[in-house]
């Protein structure tokens, strides 16, 4: 009787404690931690003004940083030390330790994260809060601190590679020099800002070549001769601001993502903060792989390919806006068309070709069709906390495509800014498709 008594205790002992480790580790290797970490990863570039080519850097090593931990929990996803520009080697995790590599994946990305931006005590606190909940699934002791552990180690090592970017270097370099031709840039009110990141050709690429190797083909020749070809784009944009839709309205609104946005009343002016392009297309990102039920590691794969797309479309992207240098609709129009005429849209303080938005959303749709398909419907909330209505996609290309023509409905582009954004960002987001390795058999998005 004894015997049997034992045998049941242990039995219970054992079903127990199995119940108990399934559960915590259900509830860690929810996609939701990371989730939320790359989302408070975003607020805090919203509180702290970004540029959108600092965003998307920001979000580049994060989410690098976050695969190479995860990656190490399905042997069918490869390193991409050896595929990004000057990465060596991650740590290996200690075989004799047990490691939660999600939730490593998560103190990663939040250490990342909390260095790369300047409100670190708003980090630090949203890092205590998750972990507390951590701590409240059961997590065993060990497995904890090993996690922590090893998401430390392999973190280290991604900031020690993005010390070496030259990010550092151009916070010391000229600020772009106002040229007098007619041609050229000029800041633009309400704050004629000076012009952002003029310098940001010089960051060391992560998967392209060069900042140059997809060179728009051409750039609008200036004039002001009213049978031009630029003043007729000029035209059109003056034109279409005067009579837009309320259709067209609200798509220029949605793809604003302008992160600081100049109010004046009267005498008094202040900024209204907003989320960049690449925090836009990052939350499509959350949308997309939480409509999926992909797991940890295939969202910490979408979140790279796509930072990866961001990144280096704005280097890309921000490489001719310097050599071209393209006057703005606002300043052209007030000059030879309208001068009260004014843009739907908040000029961006830095010069015109291309559209940024147009490459940067054309890579990042390349980027999410070649995980989830060209045809993955989806809606998009990332404005509702900015006071705007979702919208709805039938492809992640659609989206790309409206976000581009919403600058020419806001006003700040020309259409070769966007068409030729388009072609620029189609081709970065292609090489990136083709020559980065996530995977050593290409499989289904869980």
């Amino acid at each position: 009787m004894k015997t049997i008594v034992s045998f049941v205790v242990c039995f219970l002992l054992l079903f127990g404690c199995s119940t108990e480790t399934k559960d915590y580790q259900v509830k860690i290797n929810s996609p939701e931690f990371l989730h939320r970490a790359m989302k408070e990863i975003t607020d805090r570039i919203v509180h702290d003004i970004f540029s959108p080519p600092v965003a998307s850097r920001i979000y580049a090593y994060a989410s690098v940083a976050a695969y190479e931990v995860i990656r190490q929990s399905d042997p069918n996803f490869v390193t991409l030390a050896g595929q990004l520009h000057g990465l060596d080697s991650v740590p290996k995790p200690d075989p004799s330790k047990k490691i939660n590599f999600n939730l490593a994946s998560v103190h990663a990305t939040l250490k990342i994260g909390k260095t790369l931006i300047f409100s670190e005590d708003k980090i630090e606190e949203f890092y205590k809060k998750i972990m507390d909940e951590v701590r409240d699934t059961g997590v065993p002791d060990d497995v904890f601190e090993n996690s922590i552990e090893y998401g430390d180690k392999v973190a280290t090592h991604i900031l020690a590679w993005a010390s070496k970017d030259n990010y550092k270097q151009t916070r010391s370099f000229p600020k772009f020099s106002i040229q007098s031709d007619a041609a050229s840039w000029k800041p633009t009110p309400p704050a004629y800002m000076d012009a952002v990141e003029p310098n940001w050709n010089k960051i060391r690429t992560f998967v392209i070549d060069s900042a140059s190797q997809f060179k728009p083909s051409t750039s609008p020749k200036f004039s002001i001769d009213k049978a031009s070809i630029f003043f007729a784009e000029a035209n059109e944009v003056y034109q279409i601001g005067k009579s837009l839709t309320d259709e067209q309205r609200k798509i220029a609104s949605f793809w604003d993502c302008n992160p600081f946005v100049m109010n004046v009343k009267g005498h008094v002016m202040f900024a209204t903060k907003k989320i960049s392009p690449g925090g836009h297309w990052i939350n499509i990102t959350r949308v997309t792989c939480t409509m999926a039920n992909a797991d940890c590691v295939h969202s910490a794969e979408a979140y790279v390919r796509v930072a990866l797309s961001l990144v280096d479309g704005f280097i890309g992207c921000w490489d001719e806006k310097y050599r071209s240098k393209v006057i703005r609709p606002e300043t052209y129009i007030n000059q030879y068309i309208d001068e009260g005429w004014m843009p739907l849209l908040q000029t961006p303080p830095f010069p015109e070709f291309p559209s940024g938005h147009s490459v940067i959303s054309t890579s990042a749709a390349v980027a999410l069709t070649g995980l989830f398909g060209d045809n993955f419907t989806y809606t998009d909330s990332t404005e509702t906390e900015f006071g705007l209505t979702a919208r709805s996609f039938k492809s992640f290309n659609e989206a790309a495509t409206e976000a581009s023509l919403s600058r020419i409905y806001g006003g700040i582009h020309y259409r070769p800014a966007v068409e030729k954004g388009v072609e620029q960002g189609r081709a970065i987001g292609t090489f990136i498709l083709n020559k980065i390795r996530t995977r050593k058999l290409l499989t289904a998005v869980k």
